[in-house]
């Protein structure tokens, strides 16, 4: 067999793990969405709180486009900063406790402005095994010494920090990981970094909104402060229901990724829209903690019965809840079947997750009713008879090179 794209291609057929996109025709209330002329109930977003779908954000946007137009016409630093996104950033250094926000387009391209900016040739940069792929990225990418340690492991870290250079260290984590649900141990990374004057930068795109006493996320959950961790990453597309991410820390922090992230300062700003929309939905975070309770309460709804069930579960709190099954196989056939009695849930193969560690990645939303997770516990115990688990690695193990946790390749 040759080596050119249609060799490649047949390969990944071949081994279970060609990927292919569902066109959605139309999003509905009720964690609902249309694909093929079918009506599914949708168990894998990121809308955790049912706030993408909500007519106060929706009309918040309309009314914005016809105000703002459909786009901000250029970069933050030329004219793309409209007030819109100003007090967007504003709101977004309240609600997370900092002095400064600074909106991004993307939280791939926030993670790599963060890195870039803060480190380079002669630093080091360090990084949870299972960080997203957009922290690998960054890590990789910016120039400095790159190193990963084993998942959660506070004592590796701590070791890596003792020999690391004399440059700048700066340490990478997820709050909540995409692919496990687990969480950071993020006070024993805070102490380590303390101890070693090294950065901790947390990406809690999976924690923010529905952790924490006011929706604070990972940081939050764990009485933690801007000092233990002086720059949060947030995306804004996943419990706030619209699009585009954000940086919050001190104000010289954030001044410094104004002049020098390159992914801010070479890209067009987000559309003012989106920015009103996002502020709408911030609106409704505080005004409605229901929201975050009820998704928490879905997840151990879900577990207690997945459990009494015997499915393969991941240990997690979240909700981001896998269902281990081993092959790429058993997990895309799977996925098909549940599509058949209309429920969505997506099958997560390598090299999202390593070798051996392919799964269902039922996500959960404020939007579900309980009926629904109900409905998906019985079609998983009934699918599974058919799908057993086959061999899977120790939980969080990822030793596989180039694996990461990011959502977008599954």
């Amino acid at each position: 067999m040759g080596s050119g794209p249609s060799a490649h291609l047949a390969a990944l057929r071949n081994a279970g793990l060609y990927r292919r996109r569902r066109v959605v025709e139309r999003a509905l209330p009720g964690a609902r969405c249309v694909v093929d002329g079918r009506e599914l109930v949708n168990f894998c977003s990121n809308d955790y709180l049912g706030l993408a779908q909500d007519p106060r954000v929706a009309q918040a946007m309309a009314a914005a486009a016809i105000e703002f137009g459909a786009g901000s016409g250029a970069s933050h630093l030329v004219t793309g900063h409209h007030r819109a996104h100003h007090a967007l950033e504003e709101e977004l250094a309240a609600f997370t406790g900092r002095e400064r926000a600074l909106l991004f387009s993307t939280g791939y391209m926030a993670n790599l402005g963060v890195a870039a900016a803060l480190a380079g040739r002669g630093d080091t940069v360090l990084e949870d095994r299972l960080n997203h792929a957009s922290l690998l990225d960054a890590g990789l990418l910016c120039g400095a010494r790159f190193s990963r340690f084993p998942h959660g492991d506070a004592d590796a870290l701590e070791r890596r920090l003792g020999t690391a250079g004399r440059g700048h260290r700066l340490v990478l984590t997820d709050g909540v990981f995409s692919m496990d649900g687990d969480l950071a141990p993020l006070p024993r990374y805070a102490a380590a970094c303390r101890r070693h004057r090294a950065m901790l930068v947390v990406d809690d795109a999976h924690g923010l909104g529905v952790l924490g006493l006011n929706g604070g996320g990972t940081v939050e959950h764990f009485g933690l402060g801007a000092a233990d961790v002086p720059l949060l990453v947030g995306t804004l597309g996943k419990a706030f229901g619209s699009f585009g991410a954000f940086v919050a820390g001190s104000r010289d922090l954030v001044d410094l990724l104004v002049q020098r992230a390159r992914t801010y300062i070479y890209t067009t700003a987000l559309p003012p829209a989106v920015a009103e929309a996002t502020r709408a939905a911030l609106g409704i975070v505080r005004a409605e903690p229901w929201r975050a309770a009820r998704v928490l309460a879905h997840a151990a709804r879900f577990r207690a019965l997945a459990e009494q069930a015997g499915l393969p579960l991941a240990a997690s709190s979240t909700p981001i809840q896998p269902v281990l099954l081993g092959t790429p196989q058993a997990a895309t056939a799977a996925s098909e079947a549940l599509l058949g009695r209309g429920l969505l849930v997506s099958a997560i193969r390598p090299p999202t997750v390593p070798e051996g560690g392919s799964r269902l990645r039922v996500t959960l939303s404020a939007a579900h009713a309980e009926a629904d997770i109900e409905r998906l516990v019985d079609a998983l115990a009934e699918v599974l008879k058919r799908y057993p688990v086959q061999t899977c690695p120790p939980p969080g193990d990822r030793s596989v090179p180039g694996t990461s946790g990011g959502q977008s390749g599954v």
